[in-house]
């Protein structure tokens, strides 16, 4: 999407008209305008002249936005505080002769005396000066009305003018019935609204600004042996950059040398700093917070992850919210029905007899009060608002759509490894044979398994470096992939591996035997360890449910949204897991198409959204009504959602459901006011209560008007006060009825070829993953089902593949082949 600034908006008529002006361009595909930000996104093959050339011939300005700081920047509230203070400086004098020698007898000076016609005057000069300082309101007025597209402007510039111009009249016939106060007291306090309703407008942009503020300006690198300090700008991919304690990282790099701790709130919302050592990644803009550290740059520039980040929250915002589109039928219609109902009011009062003063006051104060700007803020600051919350707490919109529609989800599909779960495996059970103490079995299990990089053999070191266990020296160690290890602990010779492996060389106890097959029923993968002819014991070893998922997923159920856990693994292993995270359904055994499959079945319960970190996550994330990617997932989950939470925290899926319900809330509130005012002040403006004596001047209509933007604004910034991770306002509403689901697989128009192929070696999920991928990669197989709880593995075929081909593929990867069937 191309970004484009754009001048000369006032209201929700202006951003209607821009918008169908470049609509209508040949290539365009999309164009949305902002009014808040006064910007404008294109998509479409139409170049930037043809762009440009329709705003201008629709009567704005408009030109290429350089960077995103250029909608951020607060250019209108300091021009507007200056024509205020000036305005309000000569209305106050204006009073004077006006009000306060008419009204209250004030003294006149003696050069100008008694003469009502020098008076007259006076306050013409005065009410001239103020209309010179405001002359926006009559140039940007009078333009639209010539381009038949009248905006507020038109509106200000017709009721002040009027009066002014009447009041000339009336003076040069001799009459001291005039109403330049009045002309000047409405651009005044028209002055006073859009001086506060600008300062507001930029306070809903001060969490993005905060976090622009925190990229740092310069980089210290090394260059040709040395430290020097450049401009940002400068540094480049591969640059090595130093990093001191309370400094900023310049760019997303990998840490060389050095360990720290650094803090990250910038990017994730979390304010607890991560420790960093060699090998570790750190992003731009977050803060080192204690050690030394040399780096290298791998992303500079609008590439660092902090830059995309602002990039994608600006775009957010330049987007347009679904609810947004009544707001946009009204305004298209609305000022030229207010200009129609001012004429035909004063025309009404005159012919009931009433003189042309009163009747032309009447007029005024119907333009003036009528307010199609609050009307037209209504929606994008709550979406401005609403999205500079969520990025300060790690949580990123693509979207003002996805911001609005978050909040309505009724079904959430969770991906279980790396959303529900850590993603990597850990020990979860100890488990020693009679005679044997855990710590020795850690112990003598760590000392073998030190000399394997298997992810089962990483999760043993890991829990023994905690548990502080020092492992002992291991010699002639051999690794059989697919089965397990040997190699001699203190001289004596020990083994381990899956309770198949460990069966086949010695005699297991019948305890430990039942031991294993409980851990394997529950989902954990078993590991057993003997020396010489004797079991040492069993370590149960699993992917782990993260800590915050179980309470989550009770907050999301609190909220009337129906969990479901999709998962590639087996049914055994995924129900385990899934009772464990109190998922209300667990979809077992589907691959990446199955998964976007068992989407759209859910979809037919009501708005659903995906949760998922992986590429085999993409599709499913895609076809969800809402899709969510958990930030320390791949760049293609992370491209095809609509929602990234940056700290890869499932709490943060509620938080981000509260803040779309808050915000949503809050439009409408914005939207119910903006239509109340017009439709409450309006009639009253008109005179229609005036035998009940409420009747109201065009200045305070003016002053009305004003407020209704101001009130439109600050209730947008009330989000900022939402504690969007709070679960105790949570309302409870009515749950989806639980539905079984048949997860079969469809195979419509095509006749697949199925085989089941027994495998001898696997251990876990990791080894099931080597097998899938082995035979996937091979010409004709579509699908391959692998289990290692079942030594076999299904595949389907599009075509038909030699036996031979498919054995070898299993035995390239040091699994043992043992039969094919189908």
């Amino acid at each position: 999407m191309r970004k484009y600034n754009v001048t000369g908006m006032s209201c929700a008529a202006c951003q209607a008209r821009v918008e169908k002006s470049v609509s209508g361009l040949p290539g365009v595909t999309s164009c949305t305008v902002s009014l808040l930000t006064n910007s404008m996104g294109v998509e479409g093959s139409a170049s930037d002249d043809e762009i440009i050339r329709a705003v201008e011939k629709a009567g704005y300005g408009a030109s290429v936005k350089e960077n995103t700081r250029d909608i951020l920047d607060d250019k209108e509230t300091p021009a507007m505080k200056r024509r205020l203070v000036s305005s309000v400086i000569l209305l106050l004098v204006l009073l004077y002769f006006s009000m306060g020698v008419g009204m209250f007898h004030f003294p006149l000076p003696s050069f100008i005396g008694s003469d009502p016609l020098r008076t007259g005057i006076i306050q013409l000069v005065l009410t001239g000066l103020i209309m010179m300082i405001n002359r926006k309101f009559f140039i940007s007025g009078f333009k639209s009305m010539m381009h038949l597209s009248p905006n507020m402007d038109s509106l200000i510039a017709l009721g002040s003018g009027a009066a002014f111009i009447y009041s000339l009249g009336v003076m040069l016939m001799g009459s001291r019935e005039l109403y330049f106060e009045t002309a000047a007291m409405i651009l005044t306090l028209v002055t006073v609204g859009k001086t506060l309703e600008s300062y507001s407008k930029g306070r809903t942009t001060d969490a993005l600004k905060s976090l622009m503020k925190l990229a740092p300006k310069t980089a210290n690198v090394i260059r040709d042996g040395r430290e020097i300090t450049v401009d940002i700008d400068e540094v480049t991919v591969n640059d090595i950059f130093l990093v001191r304690p309370g400094e900023n990282i310049p760019a997303d790099g990998i840490v060389i040398e050095g360990n720290s701790a650094v803090n990250e709130s910038a990017l994730t919302g979390e304010s607890v700093p991560v420790d960093k050592e060699p090998g570790s990644k750190v992003s731009a803009a977050t803060l080192n917070s204690s050690g030394f550290l040399k780096c290298r740059a791998t992303r500079i520039g609008e590439d660092t992850t902090f830059s995309q980040i602002i990039e994608m929250v600006s775009s957010a915002v330049a987007t347009k919210a679904p609810v947004a589109k009544l707001a946009d039928r009204i305004s298209g219609i609305f000022v030229p029905a207010v200009i129609a109902t001012a004429l035909a009011v004063m025309i009404i009062w005159m012919a009931l007899g009433k003189d042309s003063g009163y009747a032309l006051a009447r007029g005024i104060s119907v333009l003036v009060v009528s307010c199609p700007c609050a009307l037209g803020l209504a929606t994008p600051v709550a979406i401005m608002v609403g999205n500079g919350v969520g990025a300060r707490n790690g949580i990123l919109f693509k979207t003002a759509q996805a911001l609005q529609e978050t909040g309505s989800v009724r079904v959430i599909a969770l991906d279980k490894t790396g959303t529900i779960t850590t993603g990597r495996p850990s020990v979860t059970d100890v488990i020693p044979a009679e005679g044997e103490s855990g710590e020795d079995l850690i112990r003598k299990a760590a000392s073998l398994e030190q000399g394997s990089e298997h992810p089962l053999a990483v999760a043993v070191m890991e829990y023994a470096q905690n548990e502080n266990i020092e492992p002992g020296e291991v010699n002639g160690f051999n690794a059989l992939p697919g089965n397990g290890l040997e190699g001699e602990v203190s001289g004596i010779k020990m083994i381990g591996g899956s309770l198949s492996f460990v069966s086949s060389r010695i005699e297991i106890p019948a305890k430990i035997c039942l031991e294993a097959e409980r851990l394997a029923e529950y989902g954990i993968t078993p590991v057993l360890f003997a020396q010489e002819d004797r079991v040492l014991g069993v370590i149960g070893i699993a992917d782990t449910i993260r800590e915050d998922s179980v309470r989550a997923i009770n907050e999301l159920k609190n909220m009337g949204i129906r969990t479901v856990m999709l998962t590639g693994d087996n049914q055994k292993t995924a129900d385990a897991i899934g009772h464990k995270a109190k998922v209300d359904e667990v979809i077992a055994g589907v691959l990446p198409d199955q998964k976007a499959s068992a989407i759209r079945r859910l979809q037919a319960q009501g708005k659903t959204a995906m949760i998922g970190d992986g590429i085999n996550d993409a599709p499913a994330l895609a076809g969800a009504d809402i899709g969510i990617a958990i930030g320390a997932g791949t760049d293609v989950a992370i491209d095809a959602a609509e929602v990234v939470l940056m700290r890869s925290s499932l709490s943060d899926a509620a938080a981000a459901i509260r803040l779309s319900r808050k915000t949503l809330t809050n439009i409408k509130e914005n939207l119910f006011w903006a239509l109340a005012y017009n439709v409450l002040l309006i009639p009253l403006a008109c005179g229609l209560y005036s035998r009940w004596g409420l009747m109201m001047s065009p200045a305070w209509g003016a002053l009305a008007m004003s407020c209704s933007s101001i009130f439109v604004v600050t209730n947008a910034l009330r989000l900022n006060l939402v504690d969007i991770r709070d679960a105790k306002n949570d309302r409870p509403v009515r749950r989806i009825k639980e539905k079984t689901i048949s997860v079969k697989e469809e195979k419509k128009g095509e006749s697949m070829m199925k085989k089941t192929v027994k495998i001898e070696g696997m251990m876990c999920a990791h080894c099931e993953a080597n097998v899938k991928k082995a035979l996937e990669a091979l010409d004709g197989i579509k699908e391959a089902v692998v289990s290692h709880e079942n030594n076999e593995a299904v595949i389907e075929l599009e075509k038909d593949v030699e036996d031979d081909v498919i054995k070898k593929a299993i035995e390239d990867k040091d699994y043992r082949f043992i039969s094919i069937s189908g």
